[in-house]
């Protein structure tokens, strides 16, 4: 089939424009909860921006699996499907929901399209800036404005484990191994974490930055990001080299400017 992947794009703008702008810096503590810990939130505009988002997509492509993060809050089994899908939309709602309760301005909309068993499209809009970045299989990265106006995007030149900056989280590592990670990170020039793997990938993608590197995988934080920064120019592998694929949750997760730099970081810094 022929994606349209500028529509879909639009859908994940109509629907954050009309369910989650107008919630922002508007919540109150009963449209907050604590999904699995109190730093896993959902909020009401989490659920009425998927909620749109699955109906634009019912009626467009009625075939598809719709894997929504908080749809899989709702039925767990719904995650497994994902693997054996012959053409599936992932989406997270809002990413960077702990930003977007807070009143942090750092929060994306997030798709990937997966087709039996590959990533073939990634779009994270940020609606803040109303803008996309994206990307199709084989075709590059792109920064996109709704005026239609279009930036290829490209990856930082490699350079020395000493210059890079990046992005990484101790939160889901093995505890074991935190405190070593943590001293390693002492290696590169500076290790942020923006709590919003959407923003993370974006400025990465946008040759703003070196590394990023995750360790808990569910498919709508990183399946549209990882297709972006390949398409960008970047290395990508679970931590264990292999490929990383949809239906991967656990194995973590490093992006970086090329194999070279992938590998002097696994080396250097991720070593658990």
């Amino acid at each position: 089939m022929i994606f349209d992947a500028l529509k879909l794009a639009n859908i994940l703008r109509d629907a954050a424009r009309a369910e989650a702008l107008p919630r922002f810096r508007r919540l109150d503590s009963s449209m907050v909860h604590i999904k699995t810990e109190a730093i896993d939130l959902v909020t009401e505009a989490d659920i009425a921006t998927e909620q749109v988002i699955k109906a634009a997509i019912a009626d467009w492509l009625p075939d598809a699996l719709f894997v929504g993060e908080e749809s899989v809050a709702a039925d767990s089994a719904l995650l497994s499907r994902l693997a054996d899908a012959d053409f599936a939309i992932v989406v997270d709602p809002i990413d960077g929901t702990a930003n977007y309760a807070a009143g942090v301005p750092l929060f994306a909309c997030m798709a990937a399209v997966v087709s039996k068993g590959e990533t073939i499209a990634g779009i994270i809009y940020d609606p803040m800036g109303d803008d996309w970045i994206m990307a199709e299989k084989g075709s590059g990265a792109w920064l996109r404005r709704p005026d239609g106006e279009a930036v290829k995007l490209s990856v930082a030149a490699p350079k020395p484990l000493a210059e890079m900056v990046g992005w990484t989280s101790v939160s889901y590592m093995p505890e074991q191994s935190r405190p070593q990670v943590l001293a390693n990170l002492a290696k590169v020039r500076v290790a942020s974490n923006f709590r919003c793997a959407g923003h993370e990938y974006r400025t990465f993608a946008s040759g703003h930055g070196d590394f990023g590197c995750w360790n808990k995988l569910m498919p709508w934080d990183h399946l549209a990001g990882v297709l972006i920064s390949q398409e960008a120019g970047a290395y990508a592998a679970r931590l264990d080299g292999s490929n990383y694929l949809p239906h991967h949750v656990d194995g973590g997760l490093l992006v970086a400017a090329d194999k070279a730099s992938w590998e002097a970081l696994r080396r250097e810094v991720f070593t658990y």
